[in-house]
């Protein structure tokens, strides 16, 4: 029996009735790089095709660093810490080199938070731990107004009274003060 499937090379890239791309394509953003198309909620979970999600925060954008902070600190009391992840994980690309581990830490920081409200209390705790560490040796001299210590204790707080099997809280309600 002979084999009808077709490269994926000759197959067309979306689906233009459904938004999807075509069995075996990819979606793809402007620049021609891989980027899935489909809705998300304001967890980062993708929805299906065609439904109403949250709008997606945007990738790249340089921001002078207490903007940086100002951002994800909306986003997190909005209840958006995967979108607040996105704007540490842009200052972290664009940043200096010196302030990487910093960033970093507070994307790590709020993915732990995305994690816990999803429910996932392996990957919450995991990243919150992370971040925590991350943090902890520059709470000595925190930058831009930041509550590094603060933050410390917080996410060892939750990651430590996290349950399987318990309620997830809801992102707002459990956004990190980033500024004391």
């Amino acid at each position: 029996m002979a084999d009808e499937r077709v490269p994926a090379r000759d197959q067309p890239k979306a689906d233009r009735s459904s938004g999807r791309p075509a069995r075996g394509g990819r979606d793809r953003d402007e620049e021609g790089r891989a980027r899935n198309a489909r809705p998300r909620d304001g967890l980062g979970r993708p929805l299906p095709y065609g439904s109403p999600g949250v709008e997606r925060q945007p990738e790249g954008v340089v921001r002078a660093p207490l903007e940086s902070v100002e951002e994800a600190q909306r986003l997190l009391d909005e209840g958006k810490p995967f979108h607040a992840h996105e704007v540490f994980e842009d200052a972290w690309k664009s940043g200096p080199p010196e302030e990487e581990r910093l960033w970093r830490a507070l994307a790590q920081l709020a993915v732990g938070v995305t994690h816990t409200a999803r429910g996932n209390v392996t990957g919450a705790r995991t990243l919150l731990r992370r971040a925590a560490a991350g943090l902890a040796p520059l709470s000595g001299q925190p930058p831009y107004g930041l509550d590094l210590g603060g933050l410390v204790a917080w996410a060892e707080q939750l990651a430590s009274g996290l349950q399987d099997g318990q309620q997830p809280p809801s992102a707002a309600s459990m956004a990190p003060r980033l500024r004391g």
